[in-house]
């Protein structure tokens, strides 16, 4: 057998069981398109792959995922250079996405953290800021949720023990929420 079709398999065992999520990915999707709708953002914060993931989706809403319509604001706090390293360096790694969120985000916004282990400090961190700040918090988390899933408002939790099928799977119900979102406010 070949690691593509070993791969291929693990993806096809876990998206079998993927169904379960849809109520709680309507719920995130339903606390976009309401902040959105309200004058809103939304913030993606994640590391590594999940950072990349998280400039995917920010792209999908400030420019078009479907349908040609107006820009949705959305940003991926893990973007930019200068934020990062200087936060990084004045203070600690841990806190490079609590300082923007606590800069950028407002009561009502949503703030999506990515990540597979759903342990990331920075991301734990960033959530603990956010309920401070009244900033809605959905997880887009893997494994058993980690410490995210007590701290998210909405948990999707892709229970696997392997990353590559969860970023897989996230990006998945990332597609599945710039959809539905779109579809919410009439595009």
């Amino acid at each position: 057998m070949s690691i593509f079709l070993d791969n291929l398999a693990e993806n096809r065992e876990l998206f079998a069981r993927l169904d379960e999520l849809n109520y709680r990915v309507g719920e995130a999707a339903n606390a976009i398109a309401e902040s959105l709708r309200a004058g809103g953002k939304v913030m993606f914060c994640g590391n590594g792959g999940s950072a990349a993931d998280c400039q995917h989706l920010a792209a999908e809403f400030t420019g078009r995922f479907v349908e040609d319509r107006l820009p949705l604001a959305a940003i991926a706090l893990t973007t930019d250079t200068s934020a990062l390293t200087c936060i990084a360096n004045d203070y600690d790694f841990g806190t490079v996405f609590t300082r923007q969120v606590a800069a950028l985000g407002r009561p009502g916004d949503c703030l999506v953290g990515i990540s597979t282990s759903g342990n990331s400090p920075n991301v734990v961190a960033a959530f603990q800021e956010a309920r401070r700040s009244r900033i809605i918090t959905i997880g887009l988390l893997g494994r058993d949720g980690g410490k995210l899933r007590e701290l998210s408002d909405i948990p999707v939790v892709v229970e696997s023990a392997v990353t590559a099928r969860i970023q897989e799977a996230h990006i998945l119900i990332g597609h599945s929420l710039c959809g539905t979102v779109e579809r919410q406010l009439g595009y």
